[in-house]
């Protein structure tokens, strides 16, 4: 097989048609666009219907409502998420017939070297958010981008888009060393956390991880000087760096940062200490200035300007899932987001405090055993910063329940907290307690977005 620099360029050579399995996922939608444009037969199959399959099948795809051995059939290459079993009837058929499976991160990586220009943007936290607004400066600018985003961006309508233009904008994900499958020609690195120890173990693992990706990169790093880990990855490695940050020295500098209206802030930004953009965030949150410098950091790379980013800076109201405001009921406001670490429950409780509002609620859900266990002392610590706190159960998600650590647990450290037994228990215990302007806060990257949906019913 012939390969280059690790992967294989040739991947797709001889296969006219892919057959997606869970083609409705939202990691899955932006690859089949693409590859729909590239003029590739396309069909998939997944257990529920939903708005992404409903514009799947607007594109002419075939989508099965089931996972039978028969949908395979006819297919050159078959395609499969992380979340699909070796046990699937489809997997099994493809295997007994000879027909080549890849995993999703596999394709992403080949879908990632099909364009010119590569941006792809890791960090634990931030890139959901910093990969739309990167997508938002290419798309205002014309310049047509694909992209694949972890959530929705309303100005492209989805979780990505196929795109005409030169440059594609991927989330890098870290978790199982996903983003290693990916060929940046800029690498953007936002922070480094203790997140998905469960998978790597230790955060000298997780830096290593981090380290290969930069390594990866062919063109440039985008780095933010005010994280350690980052500058510790940058000060190892021989590469062209260009750097962002508010408090220490950097290429790109946050200066006169202040808050136009509460929770939104307005800075100036310098580049190697001459003035370059003024940026007025539409989008609430002082962690969002970092993501927005590392938006613009990306700017003269992408051949772009100054105004690109602050016309970006403006539009971009924030991403589905990402301090999403969702509605008001009762003079209650509802909103969601998908913080599922104690660093970002801490900021976005401490951007929901600045809004005014009478009181915060924070409606939790634990994501995953082992993550709840290392990290209940500091999950505690930040759900103090609510006003209100209602503990769903955990969401063991891959995981299985060995009962040694209980939301219970989480309870016990956060005092006034309330656990329930569900979603819709949380739902019931909201509408019956919040009053009018409070605002109410769900919080996880499981389903607790659906609790926020019935408080609104």
């Amino acid at each position: 097989m012939d390969f280059f620099g690790g992967f294989n360029p040739k991947l797709l050579d001889g296969v006219k048609r892919l057959h997606f399995i869970g083609i409705g996922g939202s990691g899955m939608y932006p690859l089949v666009q693409i590859l729909h444009s590239k003029g590739y037969q396309i069909t998939g199959s997944d257990v529920n219907e939903g708005t992404i399959i409903d514009a799947e099948r607007a594109l002419g795809i075939a989508v099965h409502m089931s996972h039978q051995a028969e949908n395979v059939l006819g297919a050159d290459m078959v395609i499969y998420s992380a979340a699909i079993h070796s046990d699937n009837p489809e997997l099994q058929e493809a295997d007994a017939r000879g027909i080549p499976t890849l995993e999703r991160s596999v394709l992403l990586g080949y879908v990632s070297r099909l364009y010119p220009r590569s941006v792809c943007v890791a960090g634990t936290h931030g890139k959901t958010t910093t990969t739309s607004m990167i997508t938002s400066m290419l798309e205002l600018a014309g310049r047509d981008p694909a992209a694949v985003i972890g959530g929705k961006l309303p100005l492209i309508g989805g979780y990505g888009k196929a795109g005409k233009g030169g440059c594609i904008v991927i989330e890098a994900c870290e978790y199982a060393e996903t983003f290693l499958k990916l060929t940046p020609d800029i690498a953007v690195l936002l922070n480094i956390d203790n997140d998905h120890l469960d998978y790597y173990g230790t955060m000298g693992q997780l830096k290593f991880a981090f380290k290969k990706f930069a390594l990866m990169a062919t063109h440039t790093i985008v780095a933010n000087a005010d994280d350690e880990g980052v500058i510790q990855i940058i000060n190892s490695i021989d590469r062209n760096v260009r750097t962002f940050g508010i408090q220490k020295g950097a290429d790109y500098q946050a200066v006169n940062i202040r808050e136009y209206k509460p929770g939104f802030y307005e800075f100036d930004v310098t580049e190697w200490e001459m003035p370059y953009a003024h940026l007025r965030l539409g989008a609430p949150g002082y962690h969002n200035i970092y993501n927005a410098l590392a938006m613009v950091s990306c700017s003269r790379l992408l051949g772009l300007t100054p105004g690109d980013a602050e016309a970006a800076a403006q539009d971009f109201k924030g991403a589905g899932r990402r301090f999403e405001i969702l509605g008001e009921t009762s003079g209650v406001t509802i909103a969601d987001d998908y913080a599922h670490h104690p660093t970002e429950v801490a900021a976005t409780l401490s951007t929901a405090k600045k809004l005014g509002f009478k009181r915060v609620w924070a409606v939790h859900q634990p994501f995953t055993y082992s993550r709840t266990k290392a990290l209940l002392d500091e999950f505690a610590l930040v759900l103090r910063a609510a006003d209100k706190v209602v503990l769903t159960p955990i969401m063991g998600s891959r995981e299985v329940d060995d009962g040694s650590v209980k939301t219970a647990d989480l309870a016990a450290k956060v005092p006034g907290s309330v656990e329930v037994a569900g979603l819709r228990e949380a739902a019931e215990y909201i509408k019956s307690h919040a009053e009018p302007g409070d605002f109410v806060i769900t919080l996880g990257c499981g389903d607790v977005y659906k609790a926020a949906r019935m408080m609104l019913e």
